[in-house]
């Protein structure tokens, strides 16, 4: 961990920005997620939480604490629930890479999109919230939060195609037949534009959301390192997605489970929801949607299991195993893809 983050440093930073040190500052390694590293940081009786950019070679334009920064701070008056943001430093020199502060929020995720831990009935309200929440942040006005330039303009899907096969072909170790297939359908399926351009999480689920330590309100949306201005559906599909995939610790998905035992919605049930709230009265099919979802997190994946095998992962063995995931998303995106 002295080689992620130097304490020191960081209490002489926080404290040119208006942060006050009271004590010696303490920061503790929180673990879980892949991407970028992230710690608690304790002074007083004052919690932070700070996120930097993973040591060593890194893909263009991965690992963006610099937009998580900016969006969160954009969306702290809309009805997006996030953390106040506190500074973000670009001076590498402080602690070896790009990270920022942000405040701490009290709050509980939850791993499992079953949500074991709680009742019937608020585990419904959790999901009645999910799909608030997203369709909040596709409803935010760019504009009026100093957004406009936050993604290009132009066909997003085809956009991200072309990133996440640069992506894919960058972070590749081993030939994938499922997943060059599934690139071909992408790009030989990719539909018309429809217009819809929105900010867009990148990353949307339920364990990325913070939730009040009592009840079922969202707190805070977290982790929007891959957020850009897009089309709203890629959300919509990466939850379906997630859904999609075996129940436990691996998969944190949802299949073969009873949705309506557990009072979670059905897939057809939450896009209606989502519909509704947005005023769409003709949802398309998801297929493409859903497909290009399987084939974006496996692009991300291989990216993950690169990292590890270079040295470079949040946590090596974790990511090595999430990468032998790589081949099945892509067979479920194929599958998606054939589905309609």
């Amino acid at each position: 961990m002295r080689d992620l983050i130097d304490e020191g440093a960081v209490a002489a930073w926080l404290a040119k920005q208006g942060v006050t040190v009271e004590e010696d500052l303490t920061a503790t390694r929180l673990t879980g997620g892949q991407s970028n590293p992230t710690f608690l940081l304790q002074t007083g009786g004052h919690r932070y939480v700070l996120r930097r950019k993973p040591p060593g070679q890194l893909l263009k334009s991965a690992h963006a604490v610099d937009r998580e920064f900016r969006v969160m701070r954009a969306l702290r008056d809309t009805d997006v629930p996030v953390p106040d943001m506190i500074a973000l430093c670009e001076d590498e020199t402080v602690t070896g890479a790009m990270f920022y502060v942000m405040a701490h929020v009290e709050g509980r995720t939850f791993d499992d999109p079953r949500v074991p831990e709680v009742e019937r009935a608020e585990r419904a309200s959790i999901y009645t919230a999910l799909s608030r929440v997203l369709a909040a942040i596709h409803s935010v006005d760019v504009a009026s939060v100093g957004l406009s330039d936050f993604g290009p303009e132009g066909d997003y899907f085809a956009r991200q195609i072309g990133r996440w096969t640069k992506q894919y072909r960058a972070s590749e170790t081993d030939p994938i037949p499922e997943m060059d297939a599934l690139i071909d359908w992408l790009h030989d399926n990719t539909p018309e534009d429809d217009g819809r351009r929105t900010l867009v999480h990148g990353d949307y689920r339920i364990d990325n959301l913070l939730f009040a330590p009592t009840g079922p309100t969202p707190v805070a949306v977290l982790d929007w390192e891959l957020s850009t201005l897009g089309h709203p559906f890629a959300d919509l599909a990466a939850l379906l997605m997630q859904w999609r995939m075996p129940t436990g610790d691996e998969g944190r998905g949802l299949a073969g489970v009873d949705r309506a035992a557990l009072g979670i919605p059905s897939d057809a049930q939450f896009v209606a929801q989502y519909a509704d709230r947005m005023g769409i009265a003709d949802m398309p099919a998801m297929n493409f949607y859903l497909a290009f979802a399987f084939f974006r997190m496996g692009a991300i994946l291989q990216g993950v299991k690169k990292r590890a095998l270079d040295g470079n992962a949040s946590d090596p063995e974790r990511g090595l195993k999430l990468g032998a995931y790589v081949p099945e998303f892509a067979r479920q995106g194929l599958a998606a893809a054939k589905d309609g």
